[in-house]
């Protein structure tokens, strides 16, 4: 069995491969069980959640993925997720190779978000504006710049001084970035809002948004989780990465509940969008809006691109 440590498993996920790797494997498929959800007790910290993630296509690969997040890990100065990830010959079992869940996860992550936008977000979307400071956040704008001719990109974190060694970092990447501490006025400004943060209550409000926006959420993962207020989703398309996003995410269960749209109104998965099942029709007049929770397709997807590229 191999081992592909954390620079290894960078190295062979440049995101316009990523994207591509995943746009393949959404229109070919794969068999993706429900995930395991497991809670953990931690003294006087928030409980800390277990996802175990399988996936595999028959004769082919098998990969699962274990995923530990710890809300209160800011606190310790240390990130909120770690994960392994582990890739087998689905033939026979035998195990292939070790590769390192967090680069895999945050990458993915990203690149999900980005290969929703290369359908969803105007052509012409050039100002970003990225909501949180974490590890997936801190890919966001090298993502959407595989897909969309990014210009000025904004960061606001709830601690003013990660964002501004935030929009550091992405100076010395060459991006000009900026951050900020008013969401509402860089929320206003963007073409692509994108969040991603382990929130509980919304962070930003559809009053804020233009007719035109397309609103990313990645973080609200959970039932108690919460990124976007109710208005954020009046006057908009909504799409996801999965039909689970509808079961698991406090994102649109709450909303739903309080029927400010139903299951019906969302207009497609990631998947249909792939395999050009619906066609987004761009009305100038209204937002996109897409919401995602993961999928164990997309880290396998992630995992066959790491164990070629890098075997």
């Amino acid at each position: 069995m191999k081992i592909y440590d954390a620079a290894t498993t960078r190295h062979a996920l440049p995101f316009d491969a990523l994207i591509d790797a995943l746009d393949a494997m959404f229109i070919t498929g794969c068999e993706v069980p429900l995930r395991h959800t497991h809670h953990v007790e931690v003294a006087e910290q928030p409980a800390g959640t277990v996802l175990i993630m399988p996936a595999w296509q028959p004769d082919g690969f098998l990969g699962i993925k274990t995923v530990n997040i710890f809300a209160g890990n800011a606190s310790r100065g240390l990130p909120g997720l770690f994960s392994t990830y582990v890739l087998y010959d689905a033939s026979t079992g035998e195990p292939l190779a070790q590769i390192d869940g967090n680069e895999i996860t945050s990458r993915r992550t990203a690149a999900a978000s980005a290969l929703a936008a290369r359908y969803l977000a105007r052509a012409d979307a050039s100002r970003l504006l990225v909501v949180g400071s974490g590890r997936v956040a801190q890919l966001l704008p090298h993502a959407y710049r595989a897909v969309r001719p990014i210009g000025p990109v904004s960061v606001w974190s709830r601690r003013a001084e990660t964002a501004e060694a935030l929009a550091r970092q992405w100076r010395e990447e060459g991006f000009d970035a900026q951050a900020t501490t008013d969401l509402a006025g860089a929320a206003g400004e963007a073409d692509i809002v994108t969040c991603a943060t382990l929130a509980t209550e919304p962070i930003v409000r559809g009053e804020w948004l233009r007719a035109g926006t397309h609103l990313d959420l990645i973080g609200g993962f959970t039932p108690s989780m919460r990124e976007a207020d109710d208005a954020c989703f009046v006057d908009s398309d909504l799409y996801v990465d999965t039909g689970e996003a509808l079961k698991k995410s406090g994102d649109l269960l709450g909303p739903l509940s309080r029927g400010v749209f139903s299951a019906d109104d969302v207009k497609g998965t990631l998947e249909a969008l792939c395999r050009r099942e619906v066609s987004p029709g761009h009305d100038p007049s209204r937002r996109t809006v897409f919401k995602s929770v993961g999928s164990a397709l997309e880290d396998l997807a992630a995992a066959i691109l790491v164990h070629r590229q890098a075997g």
